[in-house]
């Protein structure tokens, strides 16, 4: 095994500051590129999917919540599987307290292809709690780039689909795929996904913090169990 060079902590010291410069230019421009995202234009979603859950069947709007976004997570289990691809379980796996984005009027939903019958099972066996819809029925996968068609068969690829609600109203804003979703897991960067960011002031462009009438980003945020939700 190749391990890193043994030094003195002065020289480790100098080495890390040099590589800290770096670490702050890509944090900046992960900020830039992340303003760009939320400038992105939207595509109205009028199509009336029907997705089988925990509760029966539920439209697009309904796994929003109430909430004023939604984040989906594409996860890979075609209707001929008997279980969940693995690496899209580990995905899940780190998923963290949902009520942080909730707290940012955010909703979260994995949506799969293969029936809510073979969803309910392997989701018990996982011992998750996050909404899990099949999308059987409709054409979903499909039309947000989950499901592709390759050399005549139908193929499963894992991503992350964002869209805003206003009012009765649907709108796509992003999707991501592949290795789109690497560092991807916890609450602020899947905010950084959508359209409203993490409603923080600094956050580019201006206006989307108190975008509905909340306090601002982390003045928002509660121990889990103090949400009202």
């Amino acid at each position: 095994m190749s391990l890193p060079e043994v030094v003195s902590r002065a020289q480790w010291r100098a080495a890390r500051e040099e590589l800290l410069l770096k670490e702050k230019a890509a944090t900046r421009a992960r900020d830039a590129l992340n303003a760009q995202r939320r400038r992105l234009p939207m595509v109205e979603v009028d199509e009336p999917y029907v997705f089988e859950g925990g509760d029966g069947k539920a439209t697009l709007p309904d796994l929003f919540e109430g909430h004023r976004q939604l984040v989906v997570y594409h996860f890979m289990f075609a209707p001929e599987w008997e279980a969940g691809c693995r690496s899209c379980s580990a995905f899940l796996d780190q998923i963290g307290h949902l009520a942080h984005l909730k707290a940012r009027d955010t909703a979260f939903a994995a949506v799969s292809r293969a029936p809510y019958a073979k969803l309910l099972p392997f989701k018990a066996r996982m011992g998750w709690t996050v909404p899990w819809y099949s999308s059987y029925a409709s054409g979903f996968n499909r039309d947000f780039e989950a499901t592709l068609e390759q050399d005549g068969e139908l193929v499963e690829r894992p991503g992350v689909s964002c869209f805003l609600r206003d009012g009765d109203r649907v709108f796509h804003t992003y999707s991501t795929y592949e290795r789109g979703l690497d560092g991807l897991g916890s609450t602020t960067t899947f905010l950084d996904l959508t359209a409203l960011g993490r409603q923080e002031e600094w956050e580019e462009p201006a206006g989307r913090a108190s975008a509905f009438g909340a306090p601002a980003g982390s003045a928002q945020l509660r121990y889990h169990d103090e949400y009202d939700f």
